[in-house]
């Protein structure tokens, strides 16, 4: 018998208002890393977290390597969450990898979203003519050979790097920790539908308001990317953050909650 929805994403909900925000965690994390951001508004949003199947504490049962070989199979599990809770008027929050997921299912389904809310979005990883993602051809096809040959070695390696803020070793070691507790053979099909993703053409679909949170320094979304996003979806707004790293809801989540604030404030349904 398949699991519930709920039970299949570890569905949790909880906050006293009705609008829900929906967030979506990145790839190689799980809903706990929400955790600095949710109590800011669980007072006047419903707040909704799961996990990705494969992360967390989802239903491990549940996955299928055909169905999550492309972020289509994840916007699926995003849009049935939504249709499980009954959501509308959602303010999707996601991070990383999460931010093309969220853009996939509004282009999908517009009208059951409010606002999404893209923190260190990239709409492609590797360079291409006239584009900057950050990435070669060949980093990605390394980093892909190193998570086949020394998964835990990669993850040590990575983690620290992605979250930067040297400072506190103790936001790369968690992160490293999420990594590593994630079953290498899904974290690295997952990785492979991350990294080896060009969401550039549906970028000009969406029709729902959007903000984009740049980092000032992120190793995964360089600023170009940003710049890119901006120019290339429709009423987009962006915001360049201080916070270094492309963790900033770990890093820096007073800086993230107040710009999320200011956005739904100034952009607030009349």
């Amino acid at each position: 018998m398949e699991a519930s929805v709920i039970t299949r994403n570890n569905v949790k909900v909880w906050g006293k208002g009705t609008q829900p925000m929906l967030f979506a965690h990145g790839f190689g994390c799980d809903q706990n890393m929400w955790r600095f951001l949710t109590p800011a508004f669980e007072d006047d949003y419903k707040i909704v977290v799961f996990d990705y199947v494969g992360s967390g504490k989802s239903d491990l049962a549940a996955y299928n390597p055909d169905k999550y070989s492309n972020l289509n199979g994840y916007a699926d599990d995003v849009l049935d969450i939504c249709h499980e809770l009954s959501l509308s008027n959602i303010i999707f929050v996601g991070h990383s990898v999460s931010s093309m997921i969220g853009l996939l299912a509004a282009n999908r389904q517009p009208a059951i979203f409010s606002k999404l809310i893209f923190v260190g979005p990239s709409a492609r990883y590797i360079n291409d003519a006239g584009y900057i993602g950050g990435f070669e051809k060949k980093d990605i096809d390394e980093l892909l050979d190193t998570m086949d040959k020394n998964y835990i070695g990669w993850a040590n390696f990575l983690a620290p790097a992605i979250m930067k803020n040297g400072d506190r070793p103790e936001l790369g070691q968690e992160l490293t920790e999420s990594f590593c507790s994630t079953d290498p053979k899904i974290a690295r099909k997952f990785a492979e539908a991350t990294f080896l993703s060009d969401n550039r053409n549906d970028l000009g679909k969406l029709k729902v308001p959007s903000l984009i949170m740049q980092c000032s320094d992120d190793l995964v979304a360089p600023l170009e990317v940003g710049a890119y996003l901006h120019k290339h979806i429709p009423g987009s707004t962006l915001q360049v953050l201080a916070a270094t790293g492309h963790c900033p809801h770990m890093s820096a989540p007073e800086e993230t909650i107040m710009g999320i604030k200011k956005y739904l404030k100034e952009t607030k349904e009349n």
